[in-house]
């Protein structure tokens, strides 16, 4: 076992995790007199509001991800490293990483992120995978592309309907956005690139085990979104609660639209799938569940204090989509505070504010969540915008809530590069509905799927 060098005699503020939360914590260290250790399973930060355009082709992965080593190249104070968490040692205050590597700490902000759940199914993993990494955004790419040259090879109209048949489980924002997106590849994008099958008979069907979508939203707005999803061609289907997906596709509780309303379930055959449907936290919830006695939600989410510490380990925060924390108003109940990537921001700045209180001796302050609202796209021209302020709720939809969702997205990516390159991106695929981003690998699988 390996201790990675700190020569200097400075707190030592190890930060797992470069998401939203950790790369704002790290941020808001700058210039400060102490040593900032960032490390990360992958190399790259990720803007993953924007990751459904590089599972749609729309985007390119550079576009919307930054080398972590190049963003904090004018940060002297911070060292990064690659690689994995395989255990926290509060005792000794250590981080062991894989390959026997250990990085000591005084302070400790862990902002491991989240992945999928699918609710005790993991087994449903292989036929509909999520999406939270690049690695699942081109994963996803590959199966959409290669739905349609399947379908095209076929001769067969029962496996042709399967391949044509897109399923997106989940009607947050996600699986709002990527049904939006896929019906518009197959009605904008495809038509007249195949000559046995006409892409715009795809079917796009959203599923949602609730009562409306985007539920986060205010109940008229959900019905808009819902309104614009169908006017692009995609079927929602509302209540739907999917029981079991397997290679052929997938069964939901209840009749289908327009069959025998007695019947128990029916069965949508499919060969490309999306599972949109759950968040669980990252398992590093359950390693410091076991090293510090900390409980957890049912989302595998760190019950934290107020001020995101955990309980007795007042050296250790816990912030972004791992923490299961609370908005502090003064005179108000604390509220729950919503896994979107502004919670995060603002959680690794508090955190990295109450590590420098803490070292000048001073007390920390609890966390205090503002809400800005919520924004989610539907397709080409529509989107819905839910916006808190100070003289009460804005609420719109349509084509201006589409062009604030767009400026907005684009001002809060990070760099000037990704800036002007997506919006050039989106200005040709607007005029155009081109998405040249559609370069796959990994075929070899796929032809033989189709073969057999």
């Amino acid at each position: 076992m390996s201790s990675i060098p700190n020569t200097a005699i400075r707190p030592r503020v190890v930060i797992i995790g470069c998401g939203f939360g950790g790369l704002e914590a790290a941020r808001a260290l700058h210039g400060s007199a102490i040593d900032v250790t960032v490390v990360d399973k992958t190399n790259h930060h990720l803007f993953q509001p924007l990751l459904y355009q590089v599972a749609t082709a729309g985007l390119s992965a550079p576009a919307i991800a930054a080398p972590i080593r190049h963003l904090f190249r004018k940060q002297p104070n911070v060292t990064t490293l690659l690689g994995e968490v395989e255990r926290i040692d509060v005792a000794a205050r250590q981080v062991l990483l894989q390959g026997d590597d250990t990085l000591p700490y005084d302070h400790l902000i862990v902002a491991a992120g989240a992945t999928h759940s699918y609710f005790g199914r993991d087994d449903w993993a292989p036929f509909a995978p999520g999406l939270k990494t690049l690695d699942d955004a081109f994963d996803i790419r590959r199966r959409i592309l290669l739905a349609f040259e399947a379908a095209e090879r076929t001769s067969d109209p029962v496996q042709r309907a399967a391949w044509l048949n897109f399923v997106v489980v989940g009607g947050g924002p996600t699986g709002v956005e990527m049904a939006g997106t896929l019906a518009e590849i197959a009605r904008h994008t495809l038509p007249g690139e195949f000559r046995h099958i006409d892409p715009a008979s795809a079917k796009i069907i959203l599923l949602e085990g609730g009562a409306r979508v985007l539920q986060a939203m205010p109940e008229a707005l959900s019905q808009r979104a819902k309104e614009q999803l169908e006017k692009l061609g995609v079927e929602v289907r509302l209540n739907a609660r999917v029981t079991a997906i397997d290679a052929t596709g997938l069964t939901v509780a209840g009749p289908a639209p327009g069959a025998d309303p007695t019947a128990a379930s029916y069965a949508i055959p499919s060969q490309c799938i999306v599972w949109a449907a759950g968040v669980a936290a990252s398992p590093l919830g359950r390693l410091l569940a076991e090293a510090t006695g900390c409980t957890t939600d049912r989302a595998g989410r760190v019950v934290v204090e107020p001020d995101l510490t955990l309980p007795g380990h007042p050296e250790i925060s816990v912030v972004g989509d791992l923490a299961a924390a609370r908005s502090h108003v003064p005179g108000q109940e604390p509220t729950p505070v919503p896994g979107v990537s502004p919670g995060a921001k603002q959680m690794g700045r508090a955190a990295a504010a109450n590590v420098l209180r803490r070292l000048a001796q001073q007390p920390t302050q609890p966390f205090r969540y503002r809400d800005y609202g919520n924004l989610a796209t539907i397709g080409r021209n529509a989107a819905v915008v839910d916006l808190t302020s100070p003289m009460g709720p804005v609420r719109f939809s349509g084509y201006f809530a589409w062009l604030f969702w767009l400026f907005a997205h684009v001002y809060f990516l990070i760099g000037f590069r990704n800036r002007l390159v997506v919006l050039m991106d989106w200005g040709w695929a607007y005029w155009s509905f081109a998405r040249y981003a559609r370069v796959v690998t990994g075929i070899e699988g796929a032809a033989k799927k189709v073969r057999e």
